[in-house]
């Protein structure tokens, strides 16, 4: 079989094949070709050095727990090239790159090419699409001319839980919506406050933008700097609401609407932004509700290819209208190391249980379910219900709510991994351990 990129997925899902005793062409376009990358190897970290927080009490500790009990690569070599950081795993990127492409540079079962894939391999029994969120346009239109996202334009999701509601007050503007929408007012000293830091705030550099694509989703600091009032009769309009502390009108007000159905996550209404993530963090916690504001996914602006997953995908990552072409990674539509790495993992051991001879169904049955974050992660993907898709991290608000879920948060996130562990279990074959 071939696997196309050696990123976090790609590693993943070749790990998997060969621990099944199967063969695997890998095909990089490093060191022909480098883009945006700086190192030479596979499994490169290009942004940040850390993998995030390994407290199995978070969305991110909890999937590495899961990865960690089928087998991860990645975690199992990033052990041997921690550096400090807290509670994060954070990582010589260097070191483990070069650790992952030597295990794959000395085994038997692999053969490492060094290309540019234009097109879908299809000598080969099975393919993997692992090439990320830069994957070459021409590669990227095989894939779909018009189910693709090329420029994303996101606003950050925070945590319900953070949200301080002694700011805040749950309603739609004139009375609509019930309690869809979380308001966090700003009188006009905080709004004077927060829209000096807006315009003023570090942003992404780039070339690579063309304002005819943001005609309609214009980055809220470039609307910000047109003038003062700009956004308060715009996404921070506060007509039709009235704080029921005061009993009138706010100055202004930032929406705050439901991601998911157990409202564990809420995005920020039409806070669309260019701004660095460190910005990010500190000017919209100058918004008096969000002061402690713990964000899912922060707000981008940038290139980033990937496919409509519940449009093209179906269980294990594989193409609805290609059978034995997989997409996975970044390109598949979740965000982040991890969730890459997981992605690639999930696709290679559903390509492993078919290639041991299993039916499709058996290997979908194999798939750990819903309820484990790895799971949640891929039903995102191939079945989310959102009319604009978009890439998404591991979090707690992925689970679907249960009558059984305990109240309290720590009690909550405990079930959430006695549950996940029960689940992993299964798929391993250890129900009776």
């Amino acid at each position: 079989m071939t696997i196309v990129g050696a990123g976090l997925a790609g590693v993943e899902c070749a790990h998997e094949i060969i621990k099944g005793g199967f063969f695997v062409r890998l095909i990089d376009k490093k060191p022909e070709r480098f883009g945006a990358y700086e190192l030479p190897g596979f499994a490169e970290l290009v942004c940040s050095n850390s993998l995030k927080s390994e407290d199995e009490t978070t969305a991110s500790g909890l999937l590495k727990r899961e990865m960690r009990a089928l087998g991860s690569l990645l975690l199992a070599k990033a052990d041997n090239h921690r550096v400090k950081a807290g509670g994060a795993l954070a990582v010589d990127r260097e070191a483990l790159s070069q650790e992952i492409t030597a295990y794959f540079q000395e085994h038997l079962q692999v053969e490492i090419l060094s290309e540019t894939v234009t097109s879908i391999p299809t000598k080969t029994p099975f393919t993997v699409l692992a090439t990320g969120p830069l994957t070459e346009a021409h590669l990227a239109t095989k894939l779909s001319n018009d189910r693709l996202h090329f420029y994303d334009a996101t606003a950050p999701i925070v945590a319900r839980e953070s949200i301080d509601m002694n700011e805040a007050f749950a309603g739609g503007r004139y009375g609509k919506g019930g309690d869809d929408y979380l308001n966090c007012p700003l009188d006009e000293t905080a709004y004077n406050a927060f829209y000096e830091a807006l315009i003023t705030g570090e942003l992404v550099e780039t070339d690579d933008y063309d304002d005819k694509l943001f005609q309609h989703c214009q980055p809220i600091e470039r609307l910000a700097k047109r003038g003062r009032d700009t956004i308060r009769y715009g996404p921070m309009r506060p007509v039709g609401l009235k704080d029921p502390r005061t009993g009138k009108r706010p100055y202004a007000v930032l929406q705050l609407r439901r991601e998911d159905a157990s409202g564990e996550m809420w995005g920020l209404v039409g806070f669309q932004t260019r701004l660095k993530f460190f910005e990010q963090k500190r000017i919209f916690q100058l918004i008096p509700a969000l002061r402690h504001a713990e964000f899912y996914r922060y707000g981008v602006m940038h290139r980033n290819t990937y496919v409509n997953g519940p449009e093209l995908l179906t269980h294990g990552n594989e193409m609805k209208d290609r059978e034995n072409v997989f997409v996975a990674g970044q390109l598949s539509g979740v965000e982040g190391y991890m969730e890459s790495a997981a992605s690639g993992l999930l696709t290679g051991r559903f390509i492993r249980h078919l290639l041991e001879g299993k039916t499709k169904d058996e290997a979908i049955g194999l798939l750990p379910s819903e309820q484990t974050m790895i799971g949640a992660l891929h039903q995102y993907v191939i079945a989310s219900p959102t009319s604009d898709y978009q890439p998404m991290n591991a979090n707690f608000g992925l689970f679907a709510a249960t009558d059984d879920q305990p109240r309290k948060k720590d009690l909550r996130r405990q079930f959430f991994i006695e549950r996940s562990d029960q689940e992993i279990k299964r798929v391993l074959g250890k129900e009776d351990d």
